[in-house]
């Protein structure tokens, strides 16, 4: 009987619907894994197809296309076991599966049993869940291959899937199969990011390990795949409770490979002194698929090696800091696959001089400075080798220069402080800066409209609009820009904003992307701030951002005289974001909410405190036609506000009158 083999898991980059690409990749993991002497392979979900297929999932052409890329993968898969995620027909209903592959033959699928559907999740939509204990057959090519909660005793190793969402539940599939005795649990998965989620996957990884008293191997998938989610490419290898090795995460590499060395007598041992796992004996052999396969002799070296395996974190891993360096990390990640995913040529920010377009702008340089850092500037040019003459910048700041272009729009109710916090902003990047003025046109359209009421428009009268006007007039020029070098042109506003409507459409909303509109206003000028003292692990501090941090968030679209602060036009971005996440994440009532929040500020009134309480349930609900036309945003929080993958609300509402007139009379 086989002691002990070497196993491995790959993360990918895949996308939805690029056959070739998703199938290079993935011969790229297979070659990989065989240089690297690895016997059992589990790769991502859904990796054939791409995870984020959405409703081209019921399209007839994507599964008959699947099953044929399947079949020409087939012949790269000798000397290995393998998992290869895609979509199948079984009569009449469509699954999430994985087909396990052994010495290019396919052995049986495994479809997905508990489906995800909550937050940006809507897995329910194209597929059903597998019931528990039903086998059937499909054809694949003229053979017939078994589908259903199968058992694989290849060589005599025996495997059994959990895939993604199996593992997340109560009543994971990992229980009865380890009561089927399998050695090795693997899950392809496709599981998002968010923050400080990476321990929870690896909590249930290394303890499902030790319940099932097995080796626990994940595959996740890596990067931007489709849009909006973020995959931090988590390769979790797990033993009988113990993480043997673990990938890195937030790559910009198109695969990585992590393998470790595992002693199946000590796993079979485990489970065999436990009183809390009954073997099902006589179920062990029902659905379970058997093949021969001759695994490498592995002698005292690789026993030695087994033994002190170790899963050394990078340094910023172990930071304090922790929420701080994985937005550092995953946002310019997802920029980068956005932008050559999208074939742009590079990204334009209307550079305000404020936090907001200036965290933009960052992020923009840190997915120069961190890819090249990790996968060098050949590599990293190789994948934006469509944008000419980019392999001719000479150093790291002139590839940004080419890749980020800066704009500062000004007004005659511009200030001087915010011109010069962008220039600084642009110039320590090492981005290109232009400026130009748009008061010219603005007052343009003041005139014509002025004429055609008959009246003058004033302060007065006509405040909302006359702030509006300013930041709509900025938006054609940049858009022009943009379009003229065939770059991405990115929207600044984030989170809070998007809240209340603080934002004005077609003006700071312009954009193809809106790469901080998950991100609240509080955390983003935290992190501003901890990048200007403490600065990213292996990264000196952006001390240039004293310049915008010193400032307090202005649109300055009012008068200078009228002393304009986001803040007094809303409420304390702190309170307002607590509000938001106890009146959308919680479902509390107005009332509830200002109960809640007197003990948490004790500093304001009550009086104050309903004020903004009210001030933001009005907001909320007659701006949700804003969020419904926002650019496509990041998912780094599974908390957010995008109506398109997380928190639908309706356009037309009530309004929660009655549940502000109930607040208003317990002032």
């Amino acid at each position: 009987m086989v002691k002990a083999i070497k196993v491995g898991v790959a993360a990918l980059n895949q996308t939805p619907l690029a056959w070739d690409t998703n199938a290079a990749n993935i011969r790229e993991a297979l070659q990989r894994a065989r240089a690297a002497g690895v016997s059992v392979l589990c790769l991502p979900e859904l990796c054939i197809t791409g995870y984020g297929c959405e409703d081209a999932f019921q399209s007839p052409g994507v599964h008959h296309l699947a099953l044929e890329v399947l079949r020409e993968l087939l012949p790269d898969t000798h000397d290995l076991i393998v998992t290869l995620g895609l979509p199948i027909l079984v009569g009449g209903g469509l699954f999430d599966a994985a087909c396990v592959v052994a010495n290019g033959r396919p052995l049986g699928i495994v479809a997905k049993q508990n489906l995800a559907r909550d937050g940006l999740h809507y897995e329910p939509r194209w597929f059903q869940p597998w019931p528990r204990g039903v086998s059937s057959t499909v054809d694949f090519h003229g053979e017939p291959i078994p589908v259903g909660d199968l058992v694989f005793d290849v060589g005599g190793v025996r495997l059994g899937l959990e895939i993604c969402e199996d593992a997340w539940v109560a009543d994971r599939p990992g229980a009865p199969l380890a009561q089927r005795g399998v050695d090795l649990l693997l899950n392809p998965s496709a599981s998002h990011f968010a923050f400080a989620k990476h321990w929870v996957r690896q909590q249930f990884v290394v303890e499902g390990s030790r319940a099932f008293h097995v080796t626990y191997l994940l595959a996740n998938l890596m990067g931007n795949e489709a849009g909006r989610a973020i995959y931090d490419g988590d390769a979790l290898i797990a033993h009988c409770g113990r993480l043997l090795a673990r990938g890195p995460r937030f790559s910009y590499a198109d695969v990585n490979l992590t393998t470790a060395i595992v002693d199946l007598d000590a796993s079979r041992m485990s489970r065999a002194k436990s009183a809390n796992l009954p073997v099902a004996a006589e179920e062990g052999d029902r659905g379970c698929v058997r093949t021969a396969f001759s695994f490498p002799t592995l002698g005292p070296a690789a026993s030695s090696r087994f033994a002190s395996a170790a899963h050394p974190l990078p340094a910023w891993e172990e930071s304090r800091y922790l929420k701080e360096e994985e937005f550092a990390r995953a946002v310019p990640l997802a920029l980068f696959d956005y932008l050559r995913k999208s074939h742009s040529r590079g990204f334009v920010v209307s550079l305000s001089g404020g936090a907001d377009s200036s965290a933009v702008s960052i992020l923009c340089s840190l997915m120069v400075r961190l890819g090249i850092e990790e996968i060098g500037r050949d590599a990293f040019l190789q994948k934006l080798s469509y944008i000419p003459d980019l392999t001719t910048a000479p150093n790291e700041a002139e590839l940004v220069k080419r890749l980020l272009t800066c704009v500062y729009q000004s007004t005659r109710n511009s200030s001087d402080t915010t011109r010069h916090a962008a220039r600084q902003v642009a110039s320590s990047l090492g981005a290109r800066m232009m400026e130009w003025d748009v008061d010219e046109i603005v007052q343009a359209y003041i005139t014509s409209v002025s004429q055609a009421l008959g009246r003058k428009l004033t302060w007065e009268t006509d405040d909302l609009a006359l702030q509006n006007i300013q930041a709509r007039a900025r938006g054609p020029s940049v858009w022009l820009l943009a379009n003229l070098q065939g770059a991405l042109l990115l929207a600044t506003s984030n989170r809070s904003e998007a809240a209340v409507g603080y934002a004005t459409m077609d003006g700071d909303t312009c954009g193809g992307l809106a790469p901080i509109a998950g991100i609240d206003k509080a955390f983003l000028r935290h992190w501003l701030k901890w990048l200007e003292t403490n600065g990213m692990q292996g990264h000196e501090p952006l001390a240039m951002l004293a310049v915008v941090n010193e400032q307090a968030p202005t649109a300055e679209l009012r008068p200078p005289a009228a002393v304009q602060t986001d803040e007094s036009d809303l409420m304390p971005y702190e309170i307002l974001d607590v509000i938001e996440r106890l009146a959308i994440r919680d479902k509390l009532t107005p009332r509830e909410i200002w109960e809640q929040i007197q003990a948490q500020f004790t500093s304001y009134s009550g009086e104050q405190l309903s004020v903004w309480v009210e001030r933001f349930f009005t907001l909320w609900c007659r701006n949700q036609w804003k969020r419904e036309r926002y650019a496509p945003s990041f998912h780094v929080d599974d908390e957010n506000l995008d109506p398109k993958t997380w928190c639908r609300f309706p356009i037309l509402s009530g309004g929660y009158a009655r549940e502000l007139r109930e607040l208003r009379g317990s002032r």
